[in-house]
């Protein structure tokens, strides 16, 4: 009976002890709530984080745009200003030369070269443009005889002249390219359009599609349609050559001849300031992994950006050239200069 009682009692008390030593191991159940909780939190902790991680970005993005936005605000009333200054000079006919330095040096920089003589105040910059990049040099002549036009050998038929030849024969400082030119039987060239040097018309021409580019005996740029030769003598031509076409009158973009339009190549372009000071472009293009050139609209809105008031094309392509202080600048299409008809020279 003791064996059958103890044998009934452990059959009773078998789950509780059961339930005791699980419990005593460890509750299954309350470890997996356990592990459920920390992930949680964990959980929690790691969003904490990343949100955090993107307050601190989104800090640091808005202190750069700030900065940006006060970059270019700077910039934009710094134009302005220089804007309204020559606004302002420009209502007196008075635009300073310091004032148009200054606007260069702004959207340029400093320029790499200066030259102060007793015919001419010579600064040069290079200019560097998305897709493209040449030279330029704003020019201030203190007499009529700083400018020259030069033809090649001082004759109307020629071989041609290169221009960094033409410049040192003259004893000049600077000289670009100018007028176009037509190739003859025989293999002479002759300038195209109307050509004076120093106040006699050399060549003439009624082309109607051609303009002139010339200086006065003031200095001053002239040009455009110039109908007879004896308008020339009315307007005291001293210098000039022809080719086309006219880009800016009074500060206002021409029309592009159609044939001419969004071509991009090599450039030479001539203008003046309000003041009389010249500015003188070449712009390289066609060179492999380089410059590409312009086209003659977008010529247009740079020299419209640097304040030019009247502007022209002259001859481009293979013939562009910018020599100065005894080497040419620039890098001619051709990988070399060509022989040309005429070339415009400033002398020092």
């Amino acid at each position: 009976m003791p064996g059958k009682f103890h044998a009934f009692m452990g059959f009773l008390l078998a789950p509780v002890c059961g339930m005791m030593l699980a419990f005593h191991q460890g509750n299954p159940f309350v470890a997996d709530y356990d592990r459920a909780e920390i992930a949680t939190a964990k959980a929690q902790e790691d969003m904490i984080g990343l949100q955090e991680t993107a307050k601190d970005t989104s800090a640091i993005l808005k202190d750069m745009q700030t900065a940006l936005a006060k970059e270019k605000k700077a910039d934009e009333a710094q134009k302005n200003q220089l804007d309204q200054l020559l606004a302002k000079s420009q209502s007196s006919q008075q635009v300073s030369t310091e004032l148009l330095d200054n606007l260069l040096q702004t959207l340029l920089g400093k320029p790499i070269d200066q030259h102060f003589g007793t015919n001419s105040r010579i600064k040069v910059y290079s200019l560097q443009e998305a897709g493209y990049s040449g030279y330029m040099a704003k020019v201030r002549v203190y007499n009529p005889n700083a400018l020259k036009m030069v033809m090649a050998n001082d004759t109307v038929y020629s071989r041609g002249e290169t221009t960094s030849h033409a410049t040192k024969r003259k004893g000049a400082i600077l000289g670009i390219n100018a007028g176009g030119f037509d190739k003859r039987k025989g293999g002479t060239l002759a300038p195209l359009g109307m050509t004076v040097v120093d106040g006699q018309i050399k060549t003439y021409s009624t082309n109607p599609n051609l303009r002139f580019v010339g200086f006065n005996n003031s200095g001053r740029l002239v040009g455009g349609k110039i109908p007879t030769q004896a308008e020339v003598k009315q307007m005291g031509v001293l210098q000039g050559a022809s080719f086309l076409p006219a880009l800016l009158e009074d500060g206002v973009a021409k029309p592009i001849p159609s044939a001419w339009a969004n071509r991009r190549e090599p450039r030479t372009l001539i203008g003046n300031f309000e003041n009389g000071d010249l500015l003188i472009i070449v712009i390289d293009g066609r060179n492999k992994g380089g410059s590409k050139g312009v086209t003659l609209e977008e010529a247009q809105r740079k020299l419209k950006e640097f304040k030019v008031r009247d502007a022209f094309n002259l001859d481009g392509g293979s013939s562009s050239v910018f020599y100065y202080n005894g080497k040419v600048l620039n890098h001619p299409s051709n990988g070399r200069e060509l022989p040309l008809t005429t070339h415009l020279v400033v002398m020092p």
